[in-house]
């Protein structure tokens, strides 16, 4: 019940289009023609036909083509190119780019922010995810310093939008891939290790593991269709049953889920899935999924949307479709800067970054922080206490208790180096070898003095800016800062 409220609170603060409705239901046969359900087990996730049968009737009609989606990604970089850009994350089978573009306030700059990333159109024959990510871009783009949710997002995250991940699957009509491979089986799974060798897979998988290894992405989405619902790990089972398995992160994922259900239209209305999300191994367990490949190897925390309960309804439908999900899009967005944990973990000794790592106790799993600002983004559901551990190498690790009420809570750590018995500073490396110390040995003595100095006072003035910095840094939509 904590958790609900929470949850209300999180999504109302953040947005007040939470309207109600009659929910449409989750699960409706309403396929375009030529696209049957497959076998069903349970209530179902749709095994859809592989066949990528098309009939006479153009179900894509109303839908950008792959290059109308090219045209309209590149004519978004040059008309909001203040707060975004465009790039390529790979090809397809066929050779078409996989167009991303990247939402901020400095785009293409590494910022001590947390990332998020959406990709639609991982099956070629829900093309709704891709028709909204670019409405998403351009509500952000028009309303960027006159919405606060809008400015929010550009000011403190990076957005990056993946709209189209199989557009080889979109233009033949069909959930695989040019090869007829589902992307959404094609990643390396945690329990049935089929797909390890990375080369062996489809370019656009690799594509996508390749982005996560360059970008360390806080959290995610994939936009489907053919259900209205919430999806989050984990996927599969061990032994293949269908049942609820809950992965380490349980609590923040189920939250995670529930502010895109309840910000939804009527997707938490649902009369098959409570509250409009399902754990995926307890709703249908699938193999080689993305997210579970994406929260284990890439330490980002992923959901699956099922945004329609028909996968390729008609054109004039993706209007409504926009609606019902725009502010379910943006609150999940908004939740990496409202909630959780966040900060940096800096040395003592030289004020310079550390890249540890951040643990909380209870829960079986370690966020890294990132190369350069040594920042790091820990998703929590809000209502809780936390035990929250900075890990270094080399270094005293420190540990902080916080609580997480509506808001997030920003907590920088300064750790100790690691001494041995006769008072050594120890180090994870050291980049010394004995032909500079013997170059050193060899300096005279007024320039050794001089040096000493010099490095004393350039200490001196980088710890007086360092502290004075961590005293006025204000994590957004955080109550207060906490230094340990």
């Amino acid at each position: 019940m904590k958790l609900l409220f929470s949850i209300l609170f999180v999504s109302l603060s953040v947005s007040s289009f939470v309207r109600p409705a009659v929910a449409r239901g989750a699960i409706q046969s309403s396929n375009p023609p030529g696209f049957g359900y497959g076998t069903q087990t349970g209530s179902g996730r749709h095994l859809f036909g592989e066949d990528g049968s098309q009939t006479s009737v153009d179900v894509a009609q109303g839908y950008m083509t792959n290059s109308d989606l090219e045209k309209a990604i590149k004519a978004f970089g040059q008309r909001c190119s203040n707060i975004s850009r465009v790039y390529s994350i790979g090809k397809s089978v066929n050779g078409f780019p996989l167009w991303v573009i990247e939402i901020s306030d400095k785009p293409g700059e590494e910022e001590p922010e947390p990332a998020f990333k959406y990709i639609g159109n991982v099956h070629g024959d829900e093309p709704v995810g891709r028709e909204l990510l670019m409405q998403l871009a351009n509500w952000i783009c028009d309303n960027y310093l006159t919405d606060p949710l809008a400015t929010l997002i550009v000011d403190n995250a990076h957005l990056h939008i993946l709209p189209s991940m199989n557009p080889d699957g979109f233009s033949l009509r069909r959930r695989g891939n040019a090869n007829n491979i589902d992307l959404n089986r094609d990643f390396p799974d945690q329990f049935f290790p089929v797909d390890d060798d990375v080369d062996a897979l489809q370019p656009e998988t690799r594509a996508i593991i390749k982005w996560l290894r360059k970008i360390h992405f806080t959290a995610s989405a994939s936009l489907h269709g053919g259900a209205l619902v919430a999806n989050y790990p984990w996927d599969g089972t061990q032994d293949k049953r269908r049942n609820y398995f809950a992965c380490p992160d349980d609590k923040t994922f189920r939250f995670l889920a529930s502010v895109y259900s309840l910000s939804h239209h009527n997707m938490s209305l649902s009369k098959e899935f409570e509250g409009g999300i399902t754990n995926g191994a307890s709703w249908y367990p699938i193999y080689g999924g993305m997210q579970d490949w994406n929260y284990i190897n890439g330490g980002c925390l992923e959901l699956t949307l099922e945004i329609s309960d028909n996968k390729w309804p008609t054109a004039n439908e993706l209007l409504t479709l926009w609606e019902y999900n725009k502010m379910s899009m943006l609150n999940l967005v908004a939740s990496l800067v409202k909630t959780g944990v966040h900060g940096r973990i800096f040395s003592s000794d030289t004020g310079r970054p550390l890249p540890g790592s951040i643990s909380i106790k209870g829960i079986n799993y370690t966020v890294k922080a990132r190369t350069a600002f040594a920042d790091y983004h820990r998703l929590l559901a809000p209502g809780g206490r936390y035990e929250v551990t900075a890990i270094v190498p080399g270094y005293k690790s420190k540990t902080t208790v916080i609580s997480l009420e509506e808001s997030g809570t920003n907590v920088d750590f300064i750790l100790d180096p690691e001494v041995n018995t006769r008072g050594t500073l120890l180090r994870s490396a050291c980049d010394c070898n004995w032909d500079s110390m013997n170059i050193i040995w060899r300096t005279p003595l007024e320039v050794y003095l001089l040096l000493i100095v010099i490095t004393v006072f350039l200490l001196f003035l980088c710890k007086r800016k360092t502290f004075n910095r961590l005293k006025q840094r204000q994590f957004v939509g955080s109550k207060r800062t906490v230094v340990v």
